[in-house]
């Protein structure tokens, strides 16, 4: 590829990095509730999740998605639910939750598990990738799998970035609030509504 594709996929991955959507948002909630860490952590899963998109873009998995109404339903249904459960926590946290109690190397992994589910669960980001990342490939310069997994690769790193500036504002402005228990219950019911509404959004997407 060359150096002007690189710079216009960049410019292009930063951009839909930083509109919101359900990743971002989860990251923002998450970083708001339980800190800088917490949001990095699950910045880490998310992008470990666009992994598997880039592989299953780049080896024609995503295709099935775009295809099966039957596959893209059983995976976006299981996305929602996911997001369900995650709401149904956040409702009935209590305001000691947001300090963790199950130290931080058990806490860091449920994150990052956490991060990866949320993201592989989604099919649109896989049927995205499906329409995004073939624009940025030249055919002419041969080893068009090497490039989709060059591009996921960059589009990765985009999203890390914007993804651990948001994570570091939201934890910023969190921890003004974070010392009131009053408000911890409010920023947990917020951050329920947020899953519930994210759950609504997946449910209902279409291919």
């Amino acid at each position: 590829m060359s150096i002007d594709t690189v710079f216009a996929f960049l410019a292009a991955a930063l951009f839909l990095a930083f509109v919101p959507g359900p990743d971002n948002l989860f990251v923002m909630t998450q970083a708001a509730l339980r800190g800088r860490r917490a949001g990095l952590t699950i910045t880490l899963g998310l992008c470990t999740g666009l992994i598997v998109h880039t592989t299953a873009v780049a080896l024609g998995v995503a295709v099935i998605f775009q295809q099966s109404e039957l596959a893209f339903s059983l995976l976006k249904y299981a996305g929602a639910a996911y997001l369900t459960w995650l709401a149904w926590l956040a409702f009935r946290a209590k305001p000691t939750a947001a300090k963790s109690s199950t130290g931080p190397v058990r806490e860091g992994a449920r994150l990052y598990l956490r991060g990866i589910v949320m993201n592989i669960t989604n099919p649109k980001v896989s049927i995205f990738f499906l329409a995004f990342l073939p624009q940025f490939v030249d055919k002419q310069a041969g080893h068009v799998t090497l490039q989709m997994f060059a591009l996921g690769g960059l589009f990765i790193i985009a999203t890390l970035i914007a993804f651990s500036l948001m994570a570091l504002f939201a934890a910023s402005a969190g921890a003004r609030f974070g010392q009131s228990p009053a408000a911890q219950k409010v920023m947990n019911k917020i951050a329920g509504v947020v899953f519930l509404g994210l759950a609504l959004k997946l449910a209902t997407a279409e291919r």
